[in-house]
């Protein structure tokens, strides 16, 4: 059974909890409650982010990873990037029911410049979550290729640069999360980059019937926590299961936890925006 990750996140940041969040498709990192980094089969990782924007070489990342991250955490750009990574990852992961399995460990090395609190990462995918009827749905970022029409019906469409280098790796073959990987960046930025040069005619709308269960709403289940509220770094992984049987929870009508208005956004960390501010000026 499963219970989804955005009713786990709010109770392992009620009780401060340190560790990884591991699920079917991939995991979250917290300290002290707020999420660190995060990781999804279908997103591109943080690593593959840093190397094509030139932030960081894979011998950098290399030795951030292996014990040695000082360098590379005084890049205010490193901040941006491992924000757009989370918020990239959990696009996919939250709305999903998924396997939830908690353990304690040290905290991760990008603490110091990231961390997200759950209540503002679940406000922001449900603003950007699918509807039912949204063209290329996140499920189908890795089933179908992205191919590019023959013929150009209008004249002129005007393209951002963005969707001009989706475009131009349009061929046919790869999926949105592959041409992503392969770009450097988020997926969810080429997805919707997809979805827009498919509503102006230049990228063929893959069909696809979706059987009538993935669009009856759910709502979400309750959970227990196996194991006490603090827990030493030692002790067994937690389990979060489903006090009874839920039925299957699909991102097309999505039911995470509804945040109380008063607990939506938590205020912003005055030096993150600084930073973010100094890597923007770089940027430009």
């Amino acid at each position: 059974m499963s219970v989804e990750p955005a009713i786990v996140l709010r109770q392992l940041e009620r009780e401060r909890r340190t560790g990884v969040l591991r699920l079917d498709d991939g995991a979250f990192h917290l300290v002290g409650g707020a999420v660190t980094a995060a990781a999804c089969r279908r997103a591109t990782g943080l690593d593959r982010l840093v190397v094509e924007t030139g932030v960081a070489t894979a011998e950098d990342w290399y030795r951030a990873e292996t014990g040695q991250p000082a360098t590379l955490l005084e890049s205010p750009r490193l901040a941006i990037l491992a924000l757009l990574s989370v918020f990239d990852a959990a696009y996919f992961l939250l709305p999903s029911a998924s396997g939830a399995k908690f353990r304690p460990t040290q905290p991760h090395w990008l603490a110091p410049i990231c961390r997200i609190t759950p209540g503002t990462l679940v406000h922001e995918i449900q603003r950007r979550i699918d509807t039912p009827t949204q063209t290329w749905p996140a499920e189908w970022v890795e089933r179908h290729p992205v191919v590019p029409v023959r013929r150009v019906r209008r004249r002129r469409v005007a393209l951002t640069a963005g969707q001009a280098e989706v475009l131009g790796a349009a061929d046919a073959r790869r999926s949105v999360a592959a041409i992503a990987h392969d770009l450097g960046r988020t997926t969810y930025t080429c997805l919707s980059a997809v979805r827009d040069l498919t509503a102006a005619g230049l990228i063929e709308a893959p069909v696809q019937d979706i059987p009538a269960a993935e669009t009856e709403q759910t709502t979400p289940t309750d959970f227990e926590l196996a194991g006490p509220a603090s827990v030493p770094d030692s002790s067994p992984p937690l389990d979060f299961r489903p006090a009874q049987p839920a039925p299957t929870l699909r991102r097309r009508t999505p039911s995470m936890t509804t945040i109380p208005d008063g607990d939506r956004w938590e205020p912003v960390d005055r030096n993150l925006l600084i930073r973010l501010r100094a890597a923007l000026d770089e940027l430009a």
